[in-house]
């Protein structure tokens, strides 16, 4: 277990448990106790627990954990799924994209691409998004026209919620919306841990011609707070090659169309 996933391990045991010990953490994670309390301590100094004496006790505000410790977090599988992403996109594109770090993704995955970056009279690309952070990278191209939805920042995810953002993504059409998520069930659909994004990113979803859910295998199979809409609102989902064949077979039969670094169209009419 390398660094990362230990941090992660020991938040998603303060989550399950309310409070950990040092003890705990040496009989579940088999660590030593230096390195469980130098994993607490630099923890807490992302504000993602709090110490207490022998250990450590839930962040209520960490529920959703910062994007600057979830970047670190199945970066590999992320980066595979922007590129998964990138992929289906031509030139001339009107995309949508949620907050997430994996969205952010693919956003690093577009601005690597020669065709999209070539200077031109006309935009190369527009992006409306409904991030902040998104957006603030996406500016640096002049080449790409980028189209902020406005609203009331959310101070973890920095996506943009509320009547404003929703007026004015009910103004405009697109070509495809990739939304990132906190869980995705066959049964359930695509959720979020917060009603207000939820609602936002299904009417992102509901403008676009085409729309992905874009998700890590690891969110598969797991609920979160609020459903993103129903099951026939997204084309697809694009997740990581680490998905297993069940879950695979779980989401077909649910009617979305799984999509893999490995096989990008498995349905000729997805790219169109």
């Amino acid at each position: 277990m390398n660094r990362d996933e230990r941090l992660k391990a020991i938040l998603n045991l303060v989550d399950d448990a309310g409070r950990i010990s040092i003890e705990e953490l040496i009989a579940q994670l088999g660590i030593s106790a230096a390195t469980a309390r130098r994993d607490l301590d630099e923890l807490a100094k992302q504000h993602l627990l709090l110490r207490s004496r022998g250990g450590a006790i839930k962040q209520s505000v960490a529920y959703d954990l910062p994007i600057r410790y979830r970047n670190a977090v199945q970066s590999a599988q992320k980066k595979d799924i922007g590129a998964a992403a990138s992929a289906l996109v031509s030139r001339g594109d009107v995309i949508g994209l949620s907050g997430g770090t994996t969205t952010t993704a693919i956003v690093e995955a577009l601005s690597a691409r020669a065709d999209l970056m070539t200077p031109s009279t006309e935009p190369s690309l527009t992006v409306i998004t409904n991030a902040i952070n998104i957006a603030a990278q996406l500016v640096l191209h002049p080449q790409l026209r980028v189209v902020v939805t406005g609203g009331v920042v959310h101070n973890h995810s920095y996506e943009l919620f509320g009547p404003l953002a929703t007026n004015v993504l009910s103004q405009i059409t697109m070509d495809m919306a990739f939304i990132g998520v906190n869980a995705v069930d066959p049964r359930f659909g695509a959720m979020v841990h917060d009603e207000g994004e939820a609602a936002v990113n299904a009417l992102m979803a509901e403008r676009a011609t085409r729309s992905y859910v874009v998700a890590d295998s690891q969110k598969i199979g797991k609920r979160a707070f609020a459903s993103v809409g129903e099951q026939d609102l997204f084309t697809g989902i694009i997740t990581d090659s680490e998905i297993t064949q069940e879950q695979r077979e779980e989401l077909s039969e649910s009617g979305l169309k799984v999509i893999t670094p490995q096989g990008l169209h498995p349905d000729p009419s997805l790219k169109q």
